[in-house]
């Protein structure tokens, strides 16, 4: 019998098949050969009894995210709140190159739009050119039917730090769904985390809603696209690589940089370079 995890908790995994929901452990082969089954595989399982069963095979992932632990996504939608926490630029940045990294499609949704006095505008100005952003309110409805019509029959992760209303967005697309919500610390302005684990949420239309605890990144295994420079992974940046001075610029302190040309006349918005070096810098470091 085959299906898809929609859930994992303390070494079990929970597998949607036409008969229902099955309850699962993974056999032994799978920890021999350190592979661990995430939230969105397609697995085939063995029946046991009514309830519980084993997963026997996990069939090719499109992509495979280790934190939080998801795969096959189409669609990465970075959620931001327009203010309580206030958007962080390099969060977003990181989440958005992830997505490139991983071959998905990728948005951001700026939250809490009905708190905004203009930090939406300002932090939507950044990527509007770029990938779709969606403004919305949970409160006034504002964005939701654009929403609904970006994700539909796509397999969709909300990720995002905590507080930032991934749990109320989803609650707002399928009230049955019950997502346990929560508030933002006065005292840190840091979102307290409500979803503790992977589940994923079946809507109408053939789409897949990933609800995931809130994370500032999201992480790939280690080795993937580290061989690819980072530039490849700033869409607004393709256009002007090849016409530096030099064939293997970094866009840092060369000379004759096409792209810092291109971020000094406004072709490229300030903040996304700085995202661009200080993630040069933490590649560097690693290596």
């Amino acid at each position: 019998m085959t299906g898809e995890i929609v859930k994992g908790i303390g070494g079990f995994y929970y597998v949607a098949t036409e008969e229902g929901v099955y309850q699962c452990r993974a056999r032994g082969l799978f920890k021999k050969k350190k592979i661990t089954p995430t939230v969105g595989d397609q697995v085939k399982i063995t029946v046991l009894d009514d309830e519980e069963a084993v997963i026997d095979e996990i069939f090719p992932r499109s992509n495979l995210f280790v934190r939080p632990a998801v795969s096959n996504v189409d669609l990465m939608i970075t959620v931001v709140a327009a203010k309580d926490p206030a958007p962080n630029a390099q969060v977003i940045d990181r989440m958005l190159v992830t997505a490139e990294k991983s071959g998905t499609d990728a948005a951001l949704c700026i939250n809490k739009t009905d708190l905004s006095d203009g930090e939406a505008e300002n932090t939507g100005s950044i990527y509007e050119n770029i990938y779709p952003v969606i403004y919305l309110s949970c409160v006034t409805g504002e964005g939701i039917e654009e929403l609904k019509e970006l994700i539909r029959g796509k397999r969709v992760a909300l990720t995002g730090p905590s507080g930032v209303g991934k749990s109320t967005i989803l609650n707002t697309l399928k009230p049955e769904a019950e997502a346990e919500t929560g508030t933002v610390s006065d005292k840190t302005q840091r979102g307290r985390h409500t979803t503790r684990h992977v589940e994923i949420f079946d809507l109408p239309g053939g789409t897949k809603v990933y609800d995931t605890p809130g994370f500032t990144s999201f992480e790939m295994q280690p080795d993937d696209g580290e061989d690819v420079p980072l530039d490849r992974f700033f869409p607004e940046m393709e256009k002007f690589l090849g016409h530096c001075r030099y064939d293997n610029c970094r866009h840092m302190s060369e000379p004759g940089c096409r792209i810092k040309e291109a971020v000094e006349n406004g072709e490229i918005h300030k903040s996304r370079y700085q995202s661009y070096l200080k993630q040069m810098e933490d590649l560097q470091e690693r290596k």
